[in-house]
């Protein structure tokens, strides 16, 4: 187990090896999806938007997600790329926070990790027209079985709508709850080639 995750994490120097520890003791506590995170994303008029969904990847360059680019946060995040995300694990009484500018990953990327969902999860990507109005539920079956039709041979190609997008993090920071609400916190930013960190007030 990475050290920092049992000992005083406001001692680590960079983000990544913390987050990467938290995220390991997560699935072993979470009893559901310790990947999950709220999203938050502005319209064109610069209203907030929030929703849950899942963190796919993260590595040194930032946090990935991936949705249908023609639902309503696929279209926030093209005409507005910037985004923040939270994650809170509740058995561990922990949260990580981050937000940053938004960019979609390569086709490559994307494929690949298309091809790792489960068959019935790439069919729905094509049968759903996310966020738009639903006659009946009768006909989303309807369109899944259409397409499980269409693709009941070989491989399920990715979508053209559908693919991620990365959170290029200004700053993240971890929360950790502590007794009378004296939490621990610590911000870390961007800073030339490496990090920048900050403990702040509970």
């Amino acid at each position: 187990m990475n050290q920092l995750t049992t000992g005083d994490f406001t001692e680590a120097e960079e983000p990544w090896a913390l987050f990467r520890g938290w995220m390991e003791e997560a699935r072993a506590s979470e009893p559901n999806d310790p990947n999950a995170m709220a999203l938050a994303t502005v319209d064109s008029e610069g209203l907030p938007d929030v929703r849950m969904v899942l963190l796919n990847g993260v590595d040194e360059t930032g946090f990935v997600f991936y949705t249908n680019v023609e639902s309503n946060k696929g279209r926030e995040l093209l005409g507005q790329p910037k985004a923040a995300i939270v994650l809170h694990w509740k058995s561990l009484r922990r949260q990580v926070r981050a937000r940053g500018p938004v960019a979609m990953v390569s086709d490559a990327e994307a494929d690949a990790y298309f091809q790792t969902r489960p068959r019935e999860s790439r069919i729905g990507a094509w049968a759903s027209q996310q966020s738009r109005p639903l006659e009946s539920r009768f006909a989303l079956e309807k369109a899944v079985a259409l397409n499980a039709a269409k693709y009941a041979i070989g491989e399920v190609p990715r979508p053209p709508h559908w693919t991620g997008f990365r959170i290029m993090p200004v700053t993240i920071e971890f929360w950790q709850d502590k007794p009378f609400r004296l939490h621990d916190r610590v911000v870390f930013t961007p800073e030339g080639d490496g990090w920048r960190k900050v403990r702040l007030y509970p």
